[in-house]
């Protein structure tokens, strides 16, 4: 019904951000990483939203572009998560990383969010798993010079997985991979190598 607010920001407070547009003060429940992001007071920001309509409430949530939202929606759908419980892990998680855990199976990085413990973990991780979209979020950005190789996302992806295999969390190897300025010329040793320096200031 609500695909979007756009206008300046009038107020933010824990859990909440109220945008106005068209005289009209619009109360958004946000995860932490969208309050983290948004400008500040007065400043112009648009929150992609999903409107809930309950007996007691009409309530509107919102995120800063339409692949964090899909996400949203997606968590909602598992069974015994509901829009305040998906904010939570969204708010433990930025959404990468949550994406990221699920295809990995990594219940533990996801149980650390309020109120989940290790079966509604597992359960996120069952009921979405197909539904992520692997080289898209777990492996790193490419140049366009390096889209053009063949074997980047391969050595990209083989040490994500020696990391893992390693002990790191899927979050923790794959935020290092990313840091890594993959080449054609890259093996995925040279990758692993250069991704446990920078392991050590994560």
């Amino acid at each position: 019904m609500i695909s979007f607010v756009k206008g300046p920001v009038a107020e933010i407070f824990e859990d909440t951000v109220v945008i106005e547009c068209g005289n009209i003060g619009y109360e958004i429940h946000v995860p932490v990483s969208v309050l983290q992001k948004l400008p500040g007071v007065g400043r112009e920001a648009k929150l992609y939203t999903y409107f809930q309509v309950r007996e007691d409430a009409m309530c509107l949530y919102g995120f800063l572009n339409r692949q964090d939202l899909q996400i949203f929606k997606q968590l909602i759908s598992v069974n015994g998560i509901g829009p305040k419980g998906a904010l939570g892990v969204l708010s433990a998680l930025s959404p990468d990383d949550l994406r990221r855990a699920i295809v990995s199976g990594d219940a533990k990085a996801i149980s650390k969010a309020p109120g989940v413990g290790a079966k509604t973990a597992q359960r996120i991780i069952l009921d979405l798993k197909d539904k992520i979209d692997l080289k898209e979020f777990l492996l790193p950005v490419l140049t366009e010079e390096e889209s053009t190789g063949s074997i980047t996302g391969g050595v990209a992806g083989e040490a994500i997985e020696a990391l893992t295999a390693l002990g790191y969390s899927s979050v923790e190897a794959g935020r290092a991979v990313k840091k890594v300025e993959v080449t054609e010329s890259m093996t995925a040793e040279d990758v692993l190598k250069a991704s446990l320096k920078h392991l050590a200031f994560l």
